[in-house]
């Protein structure tokens, strides 16, 4: 941690960002005071939500016997309004990073695809008929009549109830969950401008 400690003095929070990170995916134990110090170069980074996260872990484990109480709390102080900003935009989610169209429906929150139920034939068989287009009836004396079913109209067929025919169906973009949009990598201003530093994801 000494690296990142030594990052963080001279203002390289990205370094002391990645030497962080490396930490963590190393699986070692980490030091206590670490969830304060990678919160500090969160919040510098613009990376308020994970700044949120590791200081609230950081007094969780160490209460008021941590080295940084004093400074974690005065840093959860800071970070009310750039959460509250977060929570009050429509331009991010709620992680705060800027959202962008769904590059799979193209904003468009709906998808046009094959429909499921009748293959994309528009057609499925008639249940009535068994596709057959004919009624098989026995009459009193045992014989054996053949009418052509009313239901399709002796097709054996019908249109498909599900997309009505068209051999399409619209449901909601399982990407974008119907939103249109999704998160970006880059951390939202707020504004008509983005943050390009933040693609470091995570870490709940």
């Amino acid at each position: 941690m000494k690296g990142a400690l030594a990052a963080m003095e001279r203002s390289d929070y990205q370094t002391a960002n990645s030497i962080f990170r490396n930490l963590i995916d190393s699986g070692l134990p980490l030091p206590e005071e670490m969830p304060y110090f990678f919160s500090e170069t969160l919040f510098q980074l613009g990376q308020y939500n994970n700044s949120q996260n590791f200081v609230n872990k950081y007094l969780e484990l160490t209460g008021f016997t941590g080295k940084n109480y004093e400074s974690a709390t005065r840093l959860k102080e800071k970070l009310k309004g750039p959460i509250a900003e977060i929570q009050a935009c429509d331009l991010c989610d709620r992680q705060g990073y800027r959202l962008e169209n769904c590059t799979t429906c193209l904003g468009k929150k709906q998808l046009e695809q094959p429909c499921s139920y009748c293959k994309a034939k528009s057609v499925v068989g008639c249940s009535r008929c068994g596709a057959t287009g004919m009624i098989k009836k026995v009459n009193v004396f045992n014989i054996v009549d053949f009418y052509e079913c009313e239901r399709c109209g002796g097709k054996g067929r019908l249109s498909c109830p599900d997309c009505e025919g068209t051999g399409k169906e619209i449901s909601s973009c399982k990407i974008c969950l119907g939103a249109g949009k999704t998160p970006s990598d880059n951390l939202c201003t707020h504004s008509g401008e983005i943050h390009l530093h933040g693609k470091d994801r995570i870490l709940p």
